[in-house]
């Protein structure tokens, strides 16, 4: 699985021009499932998301994690991540879990997250989205699990 983190002020999604979700000060995780992910690949990337120490403490190093914080996150299901880009000019989405298979994988991510941190917000699996946000540093990771 891959996560996308990205340190932000707020940040919001929509579908079909309704609000979807709305976070104040937190991360936007951008996510991708793979073919050969196992379900155990879910729990370790919601363990990074919500833990990964990219907040800085009281003498300002990046040493405090979403947890930590209290703040919020806004999960985005995004299966360009996982595309094949080393050649030509047009992605190839080969990389990318069936979206079955997505789709579970995605709300497994979700469930897990929402029963460790109350401020969770997520944008929907399949739908055409419009994602805004403030980013903060700007910060930004890619994890894997």
């Amino acid at each position: 699985m891959i996560g996308l983190i990205q340190r932000v002020i707020e940040a919001e999604v929509t579908v079909e021009g309704e609000l979807a979700g709305h976070i104040g000060r937190g991360l936007v995780v951008l996510v991708a499932v793979q073919p050969a992910d196992a379900s155990h690949q879910v729990s370790r990337l919601v363990d990074r998301v919500l833990t990964y120490r990219v907040f800085c403490d009281a003498s300002g190093r990046m040493n405090e994690s979403l947890m930590q914080q209290g703040l919020e996150l806004l999960a985005i299901p995004q299966f360009t991540l996982a595309a094949d880009t080393r050649k030509g000019t047009r992605p190839s989405f080969t990389g990318a879990a069936s979206p079955d298979k997505g789709r579970e994988f995605f709300e497994m991510f979700l469930q897990q997250c929402r029963t460790r941190l109350p401020g969770v917000a997520s944008g929907r699996f399949g739908a055409d989205m419009r994602v805004s946000m403030v980013n903060d540093g700007p910060a930004t990771f890619w994890l894997e699990s």
